[in-house]
C-alpha cells in the first residue's frame, strides 16, 4: 500500500486520467461495464508489455531500466502506471471511434479496429515523448536497444498499439453481445479524455523543444478531428439526403 501511494505521488497525471476514465465510463457504460473494461484491458496491456520486453512482440523489443524501482509499483519488470494507462487510452479511443463512425451501421469488428487505430494515433506523440523521458519528469524508464525510424521508436510499436487497442475494445464488445447491448450512452466525456491526454503530451513535447514531433502529432490529429466533425455533420443531415443512417450513435452489431 505504501508503494502504491508512492506511485500516485510520483505519477499523479496518470491517476488523474484514470479517475477521469472511471467517471466518464460510469456516465457512459455504467459502473459494471466500466470496471469490467478496466479488468480486461489492464491484464491484456501488461501481458503485451511483458512479452515485448522478452521477445519483442507486439510492440517491438524494449527494456525497462528499473531506475524507479522502490519509488513506484512494478508488476514483474513493468511499471504499474504504464500498463494501467492503457485502460483510459483504450476507453478514450473507443469513445472517439464511436463519434468518427456516427451514423453508420458497423459491426463489432469494425468498431474494434477503428478504436485500435484511433488509440495508435495517440501513440504517434506518446511513445516518442516517453523515449525522451529523461528530459522531463517521466524519467529514463525504458529504451529501445536498436532505436527506431520514427523519432527513435520502431514502426512495429505502432502496429502493436493498433492490435492491443483493437483487442482491448473488441474483447469488451464481444462480452456485450446480448440483444439489448448498447455501445454506450454518452461518448463525449471519453472524447474529452482523449484530447486531454493528447494535449498533455503535446504540451510536454513542446516544453522539451521537440517541435517537429509536435508538428507531426498536430497534423495527424487535425486530420482525425476533421474526419470526426465531417461524420457528425453528415449524421445531422436530413434522412432523405443520407445514403444510410443508423441513428445518432453507432448501431448494434450487424454481424
Amino acid at each position: 500500500m505504501k508503494l502504491l501511494l508512492a506511485t500516485v505521488v510520483l505519477r499523479p497525471y496518470v491517476f488523474v486520467f484514470f479517475a477521469a476514465f472511471l467517471l466518464a465510463g460510469r456516465a457512459d457504460l455504467g459502473w459494471r461495464r466500466t470496471l469490467l473494461f478496466g479488468a480486461w484491458v489492464w491484464p491484456l496491456a501488461w501481458l503485451a508489455e511483458f512479452a515485448s520486453t522478452r521477445i519483442g512482440v507486439p510492440f517491438g523489443l524494449y527494456h525497462y531500466t528499473g531506475t524507479t524501482a522502490g519509488q513506484e509499483a512494478y508488476v514483474a519488470n513493468v511499471p504499474l502506471m504504464d500498463s494501467l494507462s492503457f485502460t483510459f487510452l483504450a476507453y478514450a479511443a473507443f469513445c472517439l471511434a464511436r463519434v468518427v463512425l456516427t451514423g453508420r451501421a458497423v459491426s463489432r469488428v469494425t468498431l474494434a479496429m477503428v478504436s485500435g487505430l484511433v488509440m495508435m494515433l495517440l501513440d504517434v506523440v506518446i511513445d516518442p515523448l516517453a523515449v525522451r523521458g529523461d528530459r522531463w519528469f517521466l524519467g529514463h524508464i525504458f529504451y529501445y536497444p536498436e532505436g527506431g525510424a520514427y523519432f527513435g521508436v520502431p514502426l512495429t510499436n505502432f502496429g502493436g498499439w493498433w492490435i492491443v487497442g483493437a483487442l482491448s475494445v473488441g474483447g469488451c464488445l464481444w462480452n456485450w453481445s446480448d440483444a439489448t447491448a448498447r455501445w454506450g450512452r454518452r461518448a463525449w466525456p471519453g472524447v474529452a479524455l482523449y484530447y486531454g491526454v493528447l494535449a498533455f503530451n503535446l504540451v510536454m513535447t513542446v516544453w522539451i523543444g521537440e517541435w517537429r514531433l509536435a508538428a507531426m502529432g498536430l497534423a495527424v490529429h487535425f486530420v482525425l478531428a476533421v474526419t470526426a466533425v465531417c461524420a457528425i455533420r453528415a449524421a445531422a443531415l436530413p434522412q432523405s439526403t443520407r445514403r444510410e443512417v443508423s441513428g445518432r450513435a453507432v448501431s448494434a452489431p450487424s454481424d
